[in-house]
């Protein structure tokens, strides 16, 4: 807006010294050239009125041919003038009158929102958490762009600067529940200073890239620090050290016995190309089955003739030594890890979150990245197909990718499925709307850090929701529901109503695994609940 007012006024003074220049001279030729003298207000009218297309009055025509060259001449400049308007006037005053306006601030009623701070591909997940739940929220997004998308989409936004006192208050954040900012570890780290000389007393949770800057935020006085890229990191490497040790660290606990588990079905797994009821996983293992991803898709009751193939998540409930015995199932004999056998592309937080963790536990690891680093063995671009067969890529058993843009891992994904059809590979996306296009290139299990954000995120923010899994494909919750209390698992329609499962009901201090359709729900039960995100966003929308 401020430059619309300095480019108006610059051509509104260009204008009128045109306009005054082309007076004088007039009033010169018309003295000089024609012998008719005229005043300067005679002058100027004629000026005005040749600009303006109104006419020339009663001047015209001229008998000496200098003045019929100045007014030709002049003639030209009024219409460059004219159409030099359109940009510097008339568009701008249409684009803003037809434009949608962001607001500067809030409404001063507005209390017990939180503040986010700002529009980023991770925010989604949890603006959407907070929508399932009824919780205000504010955005405080500084790009006129962004803003205007949020605005036009339905969403609480303000244009203002989240790094300022003054872009806070105007969001209202003295009366705010809290304030979540993940936009880079430097731009947090100073929001979360303004926040907190705004309001002391404001709750401040920060999303941190690099967990060693974590001190950093919280000398700041943030209240929290999330650092979910490596929460992502380890449970992707869990992925990877599951196959060797049946050591299932990812699992959920249920209680003091049951845990819930992703089992995934690697290639080369004796399951593989097995149907749900020929495969005899109950049976042999004992686990109960509760889903299962294939190719993306989750199914919350997959069918007897339901087929395992290379690439499938089982989502399964057990105890501990029946989880083993299902991995062992999974797993072929024949795959065993070897040197170079675990390949990490991208040396990002992740990528070293996930090097770290599989060469803890002996398991050789080679790493690509773009650039030369320490604990960095191929060097090079990894869309490149001779970059990849260097890292051994094609004799690898798991290949995790951990590239920070979601084109490049989708291709990524493609060129490594090429080389190798039979490796194994884990993936980590930056937006949850990715997951989907990275099972069709081929990956065997992904997770997006939008999730895992929102879900960390969000757990720290609403009240009495427990979260029991932020680094899994599905997401378990415990809360009470009051809505369902007096009902039977049966007439409650749950898993029907929202695609969601009841696996245990915690009651006083017992936790009931043994869940069928006439398991009646008691007052301050609380329920443990698993399916997707978008899932448990129903039931909670739904019953809570």
């Amino acid at each position: 807006m401020d430059s619309w007012k300095r480019r108006v006024g610059g051509y509104s003074a260009f204008v009128l010294f045109v306009l005054i220049f082309t007076a004088v001279v007039y009033r010169y030729g018309m003295r000089v050239y024609e012998g008719d003298p005229r005043t300067m207000i005679e002058a100027l009218r004629f000026s005005i009125e040749m600009f303006t297309t109104t006419g020339f009055g009663g001047d015209s025509p001229w008998e000496s041919q200098q003045l019929n060259a100045f007014i030709a001449v002049m003639d030209l400049v009024g219409m460059v003038l004219l159409i030099g308007a359109l940009p510097v006037v008339v568009t701008p005053l249409l684009e803003e009158a037809f434009s949608t306006t962001v607001p500067r601030s809030l409404d001063e009623d507005l209390s017990g929102h939180v503040v986010v701070c700002s529009d980023t591909s991770r925010s989604a997940a949890l603006i959407e958490e907070f929508d399932s739940h009824e919780i205000p929220y504010a955005i405080v997004e500084p790009d006129a762009d962004r803003a205007v998308r949020l605005y036009e989409a339905g969403r609480t936004v303000i244009r203002a600067d989240p790094e300022s006192t003054e872009g806070l208050a105007a969001a209202n954040l003295p009366d705010a529940r809290a304030l979540v900012t993940d936009v880079s570890d430097q731009v947090d780290a100073s929001i979360v200073l303004a926040a907190k000389e705004l309001s002391p007393e404001v709750r401040v949770i920060s999303v941190v890239e690099d967990p060693e800057r974590e001190r950093y935020h919280r000398l700041a006085g943030a209240d929290e620090v999330l650092s979910p890229r490596s929460l992502l990191g380890e449970s992707l490497a869990a992925k990877v050290t599951t196959a060797l040790q049946t050591d299932l660290g990812e699992a959920v606990a249920i209680g003091d016995s049951l845990q819930l588990a992703e089992v995934s079905v690697p290639h080369g797994s004796s399951l593989a190309g097995s149907t749900l009821a020929e495969s005899r996983i109950g049976e042999r293992a004992g686990v109960n089955v509760i889903g299962a991803w294939f190719n993306g898709e989750f199914d919350a009751a997959p069918p007897p003739n339901a087929t395992l193939s290379a690439g499938t998540v089982l989502l399964v409930s057990g105890r501990s030594d029946q989880l083993e015995r299902l991995v062992e199932l999974t797993n072929s004999a024949t795959r065993r890890f070897g040197a170079g056998e675990t390949v990490v592309i991208g040396y990002g937080q992740v990528g070293r979150t996930v090097a770290e963790a599989v060469a803890d536990a002996d398991l050789p690891v080679t790493v690509v990245d773009r650039e030369d680093a320490e604990g960095v063995d191929v060097v090079g671009d990894a869309t490149d197909p001779e970059t990849l067969r260097a890292a051994g890529v094609e004799a690898a058993q798991t290949v995790v990718l951990a590239l920070p843009d979601d084109t490049t891992t989708e291709f990524t994904t493609l060129v490594v499925r090429d080389l190798a059809p039979n490796t194994q590979v884990l993936a980590r996306v930056e937006e949850a709307a990715s997951v989907r296009k990275m099972h069709r290139a081929g990956a065997d299990y992904v997770l997006s850090l939008a999730t895992v954000t929102g879900r960390m995120s969000a757990s720290t923010v609403i009240e009495g929701r427990d979260v029991l899994s932020l680094n899994q494909q599905i997401e378990v919750v415990r809360s009470r529901v009051p809505r369902l209390t007096g009902r039977t698992i049966g007439r409650a329609n749950v898993r029907e109503a929202t695609g969601c499962t009841v696996i245990a009901i915690e009651r006083d201090d017992e936790t009931v695994t043994e869940i069928g359709p006439d398991t009646r729900i008691e007052p301050d039960d609380e329920l443990v609940v698993v399916g997707t995100d978008e899932g448990i966003r129903a039931f909670e929308g739904r019953f809570t």
